[in-house]
């Protein structure tokens, strides 16, 4: 899979946006989630590029999550901030890389993205819990390079 327009159908891709806005309905955390072709960077520090090119640092608590994926290259990163980062168990996003990657080896792409999400999720809504009045400050749409 060499573009990033054939990596995931649009019904995959629209699923994957549903599984960002469930996650994210118990949580004043945000997620996203960043496709692109290649990099010619280390593929942690093109995510951390990404991260702030999408404003995922800005966020007022600091518990925005980036899964970037370069497709070519075969290469993908899980980004916490700051606020996510401090609280979560030391192994979590080494843990949820491998449950990614375990549905990503046997081609199942959306699957692997849905889990990831599903697991951020579920660690931001134990620690950074809805309150009243919290706003969705970051767009669920799949971003693209």
């Amino acid at each position: 899979m060499s573009k990033v327009e054939d990596f995931l159908t649009q019904e995959e891709e629209e699923a994957i946006v549903e599984a960002i806005r469930l996650a994210e309905k118990e949580t004043s955390g945000e997620i996203r989630v960043h496709i692109e072709k290649t990099t010619d960077k280390v593929p942690y520090d093109r995510a951390l590029e990404v991260f702030h090119d999408l404003g995922m640092d800005a966020t007022e608590l600091k518990n925005g999550v980036l899964i970037y994926l370069a497709v070519k290259d075969h290469h993908f990163v899980i980004c916490g901030d700051k606020g996510i980062n401090d609280v979560v168990p030391n192994d979590f996003w080494d843990c949820t890389k491998d449950a990614m990657a375990a549905q990503f080896k046997l081609g199942n792409f959306k699957q692997g993205l849905i889990d990831g999400i599903t697991r951020a999720g579920d660690q931001l809504q134990k620690y950074f819990p809805y309150q009243e009045g919290d706003t969705n400050e970051l767009s669920n749409e799949i971003s693209k390079g």
